[in-house]
C-alpha cells in the first residue's frame, strides 16, 4: 500500500482548519466546520448525503442535528454489508476541540482520500463514512444512525468510532489507568487503544491485526462485558448506541481525559498534539480497514 508522503502535513492543515473556533450544537461555526468537510469529502470522490434528526439530550432538551453520511461515487452500497467509519464533528462551548474531536474527523478525511487508491476489488463489503453531530450532548448523532440502520435492516460488519486520537505523551507517568485496570495497561501516554464489546471481539481483533501492520505504534485493547454498562467510560462514544443495537462496534481512542491534560478546555489546540503519532494511527486504520475488506464474507 503506497504511503505519501504529506499525510502528516495534510492532518496538520485539516486540525488546524477545523479547530479555529469551537464548534458546539447548532453554532455557525460548526456549519462552517460541515461545510469544510463536505467539500473535502467530495473533491476525494466521496458523495455527501446530510441526514436531518431531532433529539432530545437527556435532561429533555430538544435539540436539531445533522450526519454527514458519505459513500464513495464508484460504489453502491444498496443491501451490501458495510463497515461503517465514524468521528463526531461537534466540540463543547469552551474549547476549540483540535483533539476532541477535530483529530479524528482529519484522521476519517484523510483515510477518505487514501481509501479508494487502495480499494479492494471484488470485496464482499462497502465502506461508509459518517461525521456525527451532537456527541457531546449524548451521542446522538450515533444513535440517530444506528436507528436509520436498524429500521432499513442494513448490514454491518462493524462500526468504528473514532475518538481523539493525537495526543501523545512518551513521558513515564503520563497514562492514567482507571480503577480496576491497574497493572494491566501501559503508564506512558503513547499508545493507541482500541475498546470493543464481546460481541464486537472479532471485528476487535481484525481491527487490531492492521493497526499493528504500522511501525512504532503501540497498540492496546479493552472488551468490555455487554454493552459496557458496568464500565461507563467505555460507552463515551458514538459507538455505544451500536453496541445497544447489537451491532459489532468499537472506539478508537488516545484514551481521552485518562491521557490529554487539555481534554475540554480551551486549551486542546493544535499546538498540543503530536502529528507523527495521528499519522500513524491513521495510516493504520486505513491499514485495517483494507484488510477487512479483503476479508471472505
Amino acid at each position: 500500500m503506497h504511503t505519501p508522503q504529506n499525510s502528516r502535513e495534510s492532518l496538520r492543515h485539516l486540525v488546524v482548519e477545523l479547530s479555529r473556533s469551537p464548534r458546539p450544537a447548532d453554532s455557525p461555526a460548526l456549519e462552517r466546520a460541515r461545510a469544510f468537510v463536505t467539500a473535502t469529502l467530495e473533491d476525494s470522490g466521496w458523495e455527501v448525503t446530510p441526514y436531518s434528526f431531532a433529539a432530545e439530550d437527556d435532561i429533555g432538551t430538544p435539540l436539531n442535528g445533522i450526519n454527514l453520511i458519505a459513500v464513495h461515487r464508484s460504489h453502491q452500497l444498496e443491501k451490501m454489508p458495510r463497515i461503517c467509519l465514524g468521528a463526531h464533528l461537534d466540540s463543547v462551548a469552551n474549547s476549540p476541540g483540535a483533539d476532541d474531536n477535530a483529530s479524528a474527523v482529519a484522521s476519517l478525511l484523510e483515510i477518505a482520500r487514501l481509501l479508494p487508491g487502495c480499494w479492494p476489488d471484488d470485496s464482499p463489503f462497502d465502506v461508509e463514512f459518517i461525521v456525527f453531530d451532537l456527541e457531546e450532548r449524548g451521542m446522538l448523532g450515533g444513535a440517530a444512525h444506528a436507528q436509520l440502520m436498524a429500521t432499513h435492516n442494513i448490514p454491518l460488519v462493524g462500526m468504528i468510532s473514532l475518538e481523539m486520537l493525537g495526543y501523545c505523551d512518551h513521558h513515564p507517568g503520563s497514562q492514567n489507568i482507571l480503577p480496576g485496570l491497574e497493572g494491566l495497561y501501559p503508564t506512558t501516554g503513547n499508545f493507541i487503544g482500541v475498546v470493543g464489546n464481546e460481541r464486537s471481539r472479532e471485528f476487535r481483533q481484525a481491527f487490531c491485526d492492521g493497526l499493528r501492520e504500522i511501525e512504532n505504534l503501540p497498540v492496546e485493547w479493552l472488551d468490555v462485558p455487554g454493552n459496557g454498562e458496568s464500565f461507563p467510560p467505555s460507552r463515551l462514544s458514538d459507538h455505544s448506541p451500536f453496541w445497544d443495537r447489537g451491532y459489532p462496534a468499537l472506539m478508537v481512542t488516545d484514551t481521552s481525559f485518562l491521557r490529554n491534560p487539555h481534554y475540554h478546555t480551551p486549551n486542546d489546540t493544535a499546538e498540543t498534539l503530536d502529528f507523527e503519532f495521528l499519522e500513524k494511527v491513521t495510516l493504520g486504520c486505513l491499514k485495517a480497514i483494507v484488510q477487512i475488506l479483503k476479508t471472505d464474507s
